[in-house]
């Protein structure tokens, strides 16, 4: 079962309002399966809009429209779905009686545009919308189903979770679709692709595997469907046994979750703890640390030390550490997770020190170049790394190497 996605609206094209209502539907269209074929925005063009509605017949058999249902002049897609539906404009007695129902809760009169959101094409259902005053509409033509919804996303998710979806789930005979995620990092996609290329080949065409990369990671996604839940749900755990069996040095989950809650949970299961030094982080390691509910059972806290002073007085750092190799080096960073145990009393820690960029570099230390060190009581590992240009990226990619190396380091423990 295929949907498609059309959203309306001049704003969206322009950049000036984001698009998060697509990405919400698709995934709660997924978890029922239905798959999204393709998502398209257009413009308020009468004969852009038309022309999506009529092409989406062809590629799906679930169109989902939003946007353009509102009160002023330049929603128009009730008059195009009237054009291309047919029938006749007629006022809905339960969709004024909601109208009604919202304007005398706010005690505000309603207007002759709000009494015409009512007014909706005789050869619609109406869907309720409780939220607001648009109400959302129904369709059937050439067997293809369309729902049309207001942009507003509040309003478009209570109807999609209180109407639309228990409709579909109820007249539309559904797969089941289920989902494994294999969490990795350490590795680039074009080479972890390349040790499972003969496990990916085998996958029967039911299955499909997706490379999900983010910066310093790479999450696989198998995804898995078809009618038979029990069955579909084995056949999928032993292609991601495969897999896992060919990367497992690369592996940190075997579940839909960030490196940072890996940390946190492998820290909580051996009741350790942690702290950090950060200095061209600027305390972004431990925002995603912190950013996790219940971290504060394992994460004791850090120091965002950009100064040498700071690196002095904060972790200990020798004044002749930093005037012979400067706070970008091996040396420093080592003195500073060191600082970090003793001055946080932690069993783990995590220092940094880097040049993020855009400027800073020298023919020695370029712009991208960064230390980290991550200890124990009794190791201490550091590593040089050499990202690129982007102060951001550059940012991200020192946290991600954070985690990993502490991952490796508390797997050997």
């Amino acid at each position: 079962m295929f949907a498609e996605i059309i959203t309306i609206g001049d704003e969206l094209l322009i950049g000036q309002v984001v698009d998060t209502n697509s990405a919400w539907m698709a995934q709660q269209l997924n978890k029922i399966g239905i798959r999204v074929k393709q998502i398209t925005s257009v413009s308020d063009s009468a004969a852009h809009i038309y022309k999506a509605l009529s092409e989406a017949k062809e590629r799906a058999e679930v169109v989902f429209i939003t946007g353009g249902l509102g009160p002023t002049k330049d929603d128009i897609t009730k008059s195009v779905l009237l054009d291309f539906f047919g029938g006749e404009l007629q006022i809905n007695e339960a969709a004024l009686k909601n109208v009604h129902a919202i304007f005398e809760k706010y005690k505000r009169p309603v207007l002759p545009a709000n009494h015409q959101q009512a007014a909706v094409p005789s050869s619609c259902e109406v869907i309720l919308n409780l939220q607001g005053t648009a109400p959302g509409m129904y369709f059937f033509k050439d067997n293809c189903h369309y729902y049309s919804m207001p942009g507003v996303p509040f309003e478009m998710m209570a109807m999609m979770e209180n109407s639309i979806i228990p409709k579909l789930t109820q007249t539309l005979n559904l797969p089941s679709v289920l989902h494994e995620t294999i969490l990795t990092a350490g590795i680039g996609e074009s080479f972890l692709a390349d040790l499972i290329e003969t496990e990916e080949d085998q996958l029967p065409e039911h299955i499909k595997l997706a490379y999900l990369p983010k910066l310093g990671q790479v999450r696989l996604r198998l995804s898995a469907f078809g009618f038979n839940e029990q069955e579909l749900k084995a056949e999928l755990l032993i292609h991601k046994n495969k897999i896992v069996d060919k990367i497992g040095d690369y592996v940190i989950a075997l579940s839909d979750i960030n490196i940072e809650e890996v940390i946190l949970n492998t820290l909580l299961a051996q009741n350790k703890t942690l702290s950090t030094a950060e200095s061209c982080t600027g305390g972004y390691i431990g925002h995603l640390l912190t950013s996790i509910a219940g971290s504060s059972r394992v994460y004791q806290g850090g120091g965002i030390t950009y100064s040498y002073e700071l690196k002095e007085s904060v972790l200990g750092v020798k004044s002749d550490t930093l005037s012979q190799t400067g706070a970008v080096s091996e040396e420093t960073v080592t003195e500073m997770v060191l600082g970090a145990l003793k001055a946080f009393n932690s069993d783990y820690a995590i220092a940094c020190s880097g040049i993020a960029g855009p400027d800073g570099g020298t023919p020695e230390k370029p712009v991208g170049t960064v230390w980290i060190a991550v200890a124990c009581k009794n190791k201490v590992v550091a590593k040089k790394y050499l990202f690129g240009n982007k102060r951001m990226q550059n940012i991200e990619r020192t946290a991600v190497s954070a985690f990993y190396m502490l991952y490796q380091l508390m797997k050997d423990n």
